[in-house]
């Protein structure tokens, strides 16, 4: 997952992000609430983990603003107050879940990946883009520049899985998780497989190839 912390003790905010990144995460440290909530809200991010006691905006801000705006980015609070006003102030702010220091690395990864099990309430999205494609989701009907594709049911699964997360990397293990939903390696090449016969119907036919190969890390769909 793409994480963003944002923790002004720095020995600590390393110390999250480090573990996080030896996980497979991709994360991103900001130790100052007023950056970290301008880092929210124009990235794009899977779960926030956010102090409460944070210079410039508190992290109680952050996330009643974050929610006053539309932001439905899980958001996870890791800190010192752990009082059950505390506590019960942080959830009604709009907070997924909260973590009460010191804490065990290995809960805050399972709680990290409980939230990410989870099903997002967000407004509903029915299309999908990236340049000339276009997915909808409710008709199941894949076009470029016009013309229609045609996709087997896993094909569409595979692309919408990359169009929802357009330009960022999805390794191999990624995709047979949410695609196959296989949570070992088979040892076989049916996600090689599956990209390849896509390309030969989104790419193949058209000047630019929106699905990339990043060779050691996985695939995404060219964001520009």
């Amino acid at each position: 997952m793409k994480i963003l912390v944002i923790e002004d003790d720095r020995t600590t905010g390393e110390y999250i992000a480090d573990g996080l990144r030896q996980e497979g995460h991709s994360v991103d440290l900001i130790g100052d609430g007023a950056d970290g909530l301008i880092q929210a809200r124009v990235g794009t991010y899977d779960i926030l983990i956010v102090d409460r006691m944070l210079p410039g905006v508190d992290g109680v801000s952050i996330v009643k603003t974050l929610r006053g705006a539309k932001t439905r980015t899980p958001v996870l609070f890791l800190t010192a107050l752990g009082g059950v006003d505390d506590r019960i102030e942080g959830l009604n702010a709009g907070a997924d879940d909260y973590l009460v220091k010191p804490f065990a690395f290995g809960e805050l990864s399972a709680r990290i990946a409980a939230i990410g099990r989870r099903p997002q309430m967000s407004e509903e999205i029915t299309v999908l883009r990236a340049g000339d494609l276009e997915m909808n989701l409710l008709t199941r009907k894949v076009t470029r520049a016009g013309q229609a594709i045609d996709l087997l049911p896993r094909e569409f699964a595979l692309l919408e899985h990359l169009l929802r997360r357009k330009g960022r990397v999805q390794t191999r293990t990624m995709l047979l998780e949410a695609v196959w939903d296989i949570h070992f390696d088979p040892q076989t090449n049916v996600v090689e497989t599956h990209v390849s016969r896509l390309r030969a119907k989104v790419d193949r036919p058209f000047d630019r190839d929106l699905i990339e190969t990043l060779r050691g890390s996985g695939y995404r769909i060219n964001a520009e």
